[in-house]
């Protein structure tokens, strides 16, 4: 051995009961303050548990920061009756705003003779692709902020009262666009109208979101991105005309609307949460199909006016948003207890 070697004691405490004297450059006993938030392994720090779907900050006494809330349920209750909701409010843009144009035997034929021109129906659709992109963009980049941010998480999941809030702000919006025709065609009148609604939404989506992990956040959304395309090609490519299923649709989505709102007063049951989810999927899943060839007008029977781009893109993109809700829906209760 070396004459002058002095063995160095380690950098944390033995479990021998011994300890040590604190060298210089070497730790405290405690380890360095904590970095990020969180103290060091040897402190007693945990990692944060995960139960199901949903993140979990609480029972973990290495917890820096906010107050962590109390621990989850599997999701918000009344999660099925929020979704509800939301699809009865997609449903009522439909029914009341009335700007559906009947086939060209009757109804409008001025529009129906311009919409006929490949022109104004190829400009149309790139409209509302263009506007149904930024719409996106906004309420992916809000939903983000509300599942990687831990402390907007936290406040989201102990103040349900956000949600409402910003349902309510969208049902003025969207009363609004619904039965004032001058505020959905006039510019810049209608998109005011537009932005101020895809804000409340992606608000309202981001604090459902909070609920759960990110990467259930981030599996629904790639989901719903493949099934979405894959569903716009076959509406460009079918020749079924789904414009006559509007009545069936609608129907569908009221008793998906009444069966969501059963489901507050009911125990949580997690493959009532998969069917439930399951069968919301499907129907918007059809009514993208629906909205996408009332877009394209042509062969089918029933089109939308080409003045009516708002309406167009409100449609299609309430119809995605939420088939990513009842997607996460399922994946949440699939990882449920």
């Amino acid at each position: 051995m070396n004459p002058g070697y002095q063995q160095q004691p380690p950098p944390y405490p033995t479990n021998d009961g011994g300890g040590y004297m604190p060298q210089p450059g070497y730790p405290p006993p405690g380890g360095y303050p904590p970095q990020g938030g969180f103290p060091p392994q040897a402190s007693g720090y945990q990692q944060p548990q995960s139960q199901g779907n949903y993140w979990d900050a609480g029972q973990n006494p290495g917890y820096y920061g906010a107050t962590p809330p109390a621990q989850p349920q599997q999701g918000p209750s009344g999660f099925g009756g929020m979704m509800g909701a939301h699809a009865g409010m997609s449903n009522m843009m439909r029914n009341v705003t009335g700007g559906y144009d009947s086939d060209a035997e009757g109804g409008n034929a001025g529009n129906m003779a311009s919409f006929a021109d490949k022109a104004v129906r190829r400009g149309f659709i790139r409209k509302v692709y263009g506007i149904l992109s930024i719409q996106l963009m906004i309420t992916c980049a809000i939903i983000a902020i509300f599942v990687f941010v831990d402390s907007l998480r936290i406040f989201a999941i102990q103040n349900r009262s956000l949600y409402w809030v910003a349902f309510g702000l969208t049902m003025v919006c969207m009363i609004a666009m619904a039965c004032c025709e001058s505020v959905r065609r006039k510019a810049p009148t209608n998109f005011i109208f537009l932005g101020i609604f895809t804000i409340c939404e992606g608000f309202m989506m981001g604090t459902l979101a909070a609920h759960f992990q990110a990467d259930a956040v981030l599996i629904a959304a790639g989901i719903c991105a493949v099934v979405t395309l894959a569903l716009t090609i076959f509406a460009f490519q079918t020749k079924y005309d789904f414009t006559t299923c509007g009545g069936m649709l609608c129907g569908l989505t009221v008793i998906l609307m009444l069966a969501g709102i059963l489901m507050i007063f009911m125990p949580h049951n997690k493959w009532a949460m998969i069917g439930y989810g399951s069968a919301g999927a499907l129907i918007f899943s059809m009514y993208i199909v629906y909205d996408t060839q009332l877009m394209m007008g042509g062969s089918h029977k029933y089109s939308i006016d080409p003045e009516e781009y708002i309406f167009a893109a409100l449609n299609l993109y309430l119809d995605i948003i939420n088939l990513f809700m009842y997607i996460l829906m399922i994946i949440g209760g699939s990882r449920s207890d």
